[in-house]
């Protein structure tokens, strides 16, 4: 892997870490709330989960699996 592509999957995995707590932090917000919309709880999960997906996915690719 070259140091550019590699430093541009850092900066993608900062992004998504970043989204992935603002998530985070309206779930809880919504979730708090007394007019908390289900609806709406259950896709704001779901997006933070492809985010944990898409996270886990390069940070796979940034450190690969050492056989011991």
């Amino acid at each position: 892997m070259t140091s550019d592509s590699e430093q541009e999957l850092r900066e993608k995995l900062s992004a998504l870490k970043t989204d992935h707590r603002h998530l985070d932090h309206d779930i809880i917000t919504l979730e708090e709330s007394v007019n908390a919309d289900q609806l709406t709880i259950r896709r704001l999960k779901k997006q933070k989960l492809m985010l944990k997906e898409q996270i886990q996915k390069i940070e796979d690719q940034l450190l690969p699996d050492i056989i011991a």
